[in-house]
């Protein structure tokens, strides 16, 4: 059984800490557990609950009304959400209570139905992308199961490869980009994502695939003459030293643009150096993309 913090049920719902110790003094629907020094901690159960209340907060419900409801009401109210960016919110929440509960059936069944009516690339941007944000911070603190993780990464994952095998396009682009992942880093979700975006537009795409050592990236990158090489940074092992690695590409990559984003841009706070950038967000990405 899982357990979360406040910090934790904040991060997923979006309702402040503070908001939520009121809830629970003025409430009756969230009731934490105390550990031997008195922090609170909440069950599977209370996290879906609060995922539930907040979204109905959000979009007009008063929360002494949605206090009386029996979970068939509320579960009734929020399949009765019209607006289109609620109904997003109800998915991505969905997909976090189906990996709680271990139900890979219906984590699989939710994105496949949402495929299957908004296109991959919809699904990817507006559902897991929000989705992954989210619990991303619960893989960080280990405060899922790694069981979680694994199957809901592999189910991503597979449609993300689906995704890139069935791209159609009459785009074509006159560029080529070398993707892969360093040594000690395994998450594919990531550059996998890349790899659609950048060939459904017509870019050619070399794909290294994980754990890949810079020595392979250079033999590669000799042989076929890329004009970008790019990879996605998200949880390395912890022996992973970005100094060293941004060191090294410095050196054996200094006449070829060298892009990198994910997570670890985003806290790295040394000046870098050419043929190395940062692309820290989404839309930087999506810009590089499109200036291509």
């Amino acid at each position: 059984m899982n357990s979360f913090t406040i910090k934790d049920l904040e991060n997923l719902s979006g309702i402040k800490a503070h908001t939520l110790r009121i809830w629970e003094h003025r409430y009756n629907f969230l009731k934490p557990s105390r550990s031997f020094t008195n922090i609170r901690y909440y069950s599977n159960e209370e996290l879906k609950k609060i995922l539930n209340i907040s979204l109905l907060n959000k979009y007009g419900f008063k929360v002494s009304h949605i206090d009386k409801m029996s979970e068939d009401e509320i579960g009734k109210k929020i399949l009765s959400l019209t607006q289109a960016e609620a109904q997003q919110e109800r998915i991505i929440n969905e997909l976090i209570k189906q990996m709680i509960e271990l139900d890979i059936v219906g984590f699989e069944r939710t994105i496949s139905s949402h495929i299957a009516t908004k296109g991959i690339e919809k699904t990817i941007t507006q559902i897991i992308f929000s989705y992954l944000e989210k619990i991303g911070v619960l893989w960080q603190t280990n405060h899922i199961n790694p069981a979680q993780e694994h199957l809901v990464s592999n189910i991503i994952r597979q449609k993300l490869i689906l995704g890139i095998e069935g791209v159609q396009t009459p785009l074509k682009v006159n560029k080529s980009i070398l993707l892969f992942l360093p040594e000690a880093e395994y998450h594919e979700l990531g550059i996998l994502f890349m790899y659609y975006l950048l060939k459904s537009r017509g870019v050619d795409v070399i794909y290294l695939g994980s754990n890949a050592p810079l020595s392979d990236v250079a033999y590669v990158v000799k042989v076929k003459k890329p004009d970008y090489v790019y990879t996605h940074i998200t949880r390395p092992a912890s022996n992973f030293n970005f100094d060293k690695f941004l060191s090294n590409v410095n050196k054996s990559f200094n006449d070829i643009p060298f892009i990198i984003s994910g997570l670890l841009t985003q806290t790295y706070e040394k000046k870098i150096q050419p043929p190395v950038t940062f692309k820290k967000s989404f839309s930087e990405v999506m810009k590089f993309i499109s200036d291509m």
